[in-house]
């Protein structure tokens, strides 16, 4: 099983900027800021994308599932509060280097993307 060591090597290895904010916490600081949590049995990777927006909000989350169903190769968009988040899980039991960059990877790729599909929902 991975443990706190084996993700902390996993961010030196891929060169990333980031801060451990509690045991089992880090964020990466280069934008988009993800945090990383490790909570045996999972780790689990968590970004804000925006907030939900106040008009077209029927519209706007059609989109996401769209997005979610069509863009997304690891995790997918949720709510929290009145954020939009990208989340995704892996299981630390048999977490490996790829796997992991594999994760951050596709969250700055969906933030890169899929940012420019909503942001006219808040022209």
């Amino acid at each position: 099983m991975a443990t706190r060591d084996d993700i902390e090597n996993h961010l030196i290895q891929m060169g990333q900027a980031f801060e451990t904010i509690e045991d089992g916490m880090w964020v990466l600081r280069d934008p988009p800021n993800i945090v990383i949590t490790y909570r045996p049995p999972l780790v689990i990777f968590r970004s804000k994308l925006m907030e939900i927006p106040h008009k077209n909000r029927e519209e706007f989350y059609k989109c996401l599932l769209t997005l979610n169903a069509s863009e997304m190769v690891h995790g997918a968009y949720a709510l929290e509060d009145s954020n939009v988040v990208i989340v995704d899980t892996l299981e630390a039991e048999n977490l490996n280097f790829n796997e992991f960059e594999a994760s951050v990877e596709a969250i700055v790729l969906a933030v890169s993307q899929d940012y420019q599909t909503l942001k006219p929902f808040f022209d």
